[in-house]
């Protein structure tokens, strides 16, 4: 007698059935597609009965494309280890799960050279449609070619040439409500620091705002912006910062936008070089809202964007676009939400 362990069980196919119940694989088809009118009584209960004594069951795969869906959907995000795009995909997802899809996730690791690859990776699956957190850096009419026809929306950051739907923060007004809420607190003398814009749209939006509020403002508020690139060290923001106290006027109160949580990081650690006191020596406000934001005292003012509405309604786009809506690409901007906290307020020494 011999001991080997017996040979899986090969899966049944469509064509056992066919031959099992004695029709052809069209007929099993039918079956399947709930198409049973088109068949006789005597011919369904063949199928019925070779499907359960093969234990024979369908892919999900070939049913979704026989129908011309594979109720795929492909997510490119720009970096799975920004909390923004962990959090933006939370919310795609659900939504995409509610409707019958499965999402299928490309991280960019803020690659440019990848962009493509992700989007022709994502089609060979068949997807259905596309979401992209890209880095926002296109290069035309090629870019809508590569989309292989498919419906998409573009979700932060803006896509040059790619005329799809568009769903972001409303840069423009959360910028405004940031700087706004310093200058009511006593801070006359802004510093906005965000990572080297690089055609990034979002970027690019909020720096445009910063300045557009500061010249508004007049004489009464002052205004410079920095570009901060990763590789710079610590001594370009220690020196950034120090020159923003030297520059003040007798009595002028100096303060820091910072562009997201990334630059908000890096000026804590300078803040804390330095041993300054947000809300005293120096006020603040950055974009994004992470966890430990209130953890850093006094606390950190944030903008805390709406990343979980941004994804739902991203995902609701793309699916009205699958279910048949035509017409020009539609924009989506929503509020941020300013979360004050003592870094931003007149504190006492």
């Amino acid at each position: 007698m011999s001991d080997l362990p017996a040979a899986p069980r090969a899966r049944s196919t469509i064509a056992d059935v066919a031959a099992e119940a004695g029709v052809s694989k069209a007929t099993v088809s039918r079956f399947f597609n709930h198409r049973e009118r088109l068949l006789s009584p005597d011919i369904a209960a063949r199928v019925e009965a070779a499907i359960a004594k093969l234990a024979y069951v369908p892919s999900p795969m070939a049913q979704a494309l026989s129908h011309g869906r594979s109720r795929l959907i492909g997510l490119v995000v720009a970096d799975i280890t920004n909390p923004y795009s962990v959090a933006v995909l939370r919310g795609a997802e659900k939504v995409c799960q509610e409707a019958g899809y499965l999402v299928m996730l490309f991280n960019l690791g803020n690659d440019r050279e990848r962009e493509r690859a992700a989007i022709d990776a994502l089609a060979s699956y068949q997807v259905d449609g596309f979401i992209l957190n890209t880095l926002g850096q296109g290069d035309g009419q090629t870019d809508v070619n590569t989309l292989h026809g498919k419906p998409a929306v573009l979700v932060d950051r803006r896509h040059t040439g790619l005329a799809a739907d568009f769903v972001s923060l409303d840069n423009e007004g959360a910028m405004r409500d940031a700087c706004a809420h310093l200058v009511q607190q006593g801070w006359q003398h802004l510093l906005y620091i965000t990572q080297p814009l690089l055609g990034v749209s979002s970027r690019i939006e909020r720096t445009a705002a910063f300045r557009g509020f500061v010249a508004a403002q007049g004489k009464s508020v002052r205004g410079q912006v920095l570009e901060l690139a990763p590789e710079q060290g610590d001594d370009v923001l220690d020196e950034a910062l120090a020159s923003l106290r030297k520059r003040a006027k007798p009595g002028e109160r100096c303060a820091v936008v910072a562009g997201n949580s990334v630059v908000t990081l890096r000026v804590a650690a300078a803040v804390s070089r330095v041993d300054w006191t947000f809300g005293q020596e120096l006020g603040f406000v950055g974009f994004d809202d992470p966890e430990w934001a209130p953890l850093i005292r006094p606390g950190l003012t944030t903008v805390a964007q709406p990343t979980d509405a941004i994804g739902h309604r991203a995902a609701q786009c793309l699916l009205e676009r699958l279910g048949g809506l035509e017409g020009p690409a539609r924009e989506s901007l929503l509020p941020g939400r300013l979360m004050v906290r003592g870094s931003s307020l007149r504190q006492l020494p």
